[in-house]
């Protein structure tokens, strides 16, 4: 990875962090300031609880990232150490999806009329586990090049030795 390939993606990451923040106390104030009163038409407490955890599962992947990103340009990537990021990662976007599950449950009694709103609703929560699939595929491709990495290693003492 090139040096402008990873400040452009720490800019990316920082700005979307920076923001997520932002977005993360102004939910939190309203919650504790009672500044914006409910009037009823939807339950705006839950929500803004069910936003600052879901901004949270998205800010823990963030900062993974960055320490994988990291990894990266140390070219210590293919190591063990990783795993434990991608694994956070995954976990990460499946707290996502059960908070996208659990807006779907809150908003599905309003959706009375129209429940097509909650399946697709629910659909997108099940696209938001597909993603959690495809990172942990991605895991089992880099549990993949670790062990060859550490393969390559082991035969390259053995030359070593003959030689």
């Amino acid at each position: 990875m090139g040096k402008l390939t990873v400040r452009a993606l720490r800019a990316v990451l920082v700005v979307v962090l920076t923001g997520t923040v932002f977005v993360q106390a102004f939910m939190a104030w309203a919650l504790v300031s009672g500044s914006d009163p409910e009037d009823g038409s939807l339950p705006l407490t839950p929500l803004r609880v069910i936003t600052i955890l879901g901004i949270g599962t998205a800010q823990v992947a963030l900062v993974c990232v960055w320490r994988l990103v990291t990894m990266v340009r140390h070219g210590t990537v293919f190591s063990h150490a990783a795993f434990r990021y991608v694994d956070i990662i995954v976990g990460a976007i499946v707290a996502a999806a059960l908070v996208w599950f659990a807006v779907t449950a809150l908003n599905a009694p309003d959706q009375r009329d129209d429940p097509g709103v909650t399946l697709i609703m629910g659909g997108f929560g099940v696209a938001i586990l597909g993603v959690a699939l495809i990172v942990l595929v991605l895991r089992m491709l880099l549990a993949q090049a670790v062990a060859r990495d550490v393969e390559a290693a082991q035969m390259q003492a053995e030359l070593d030795e003959v030689i």
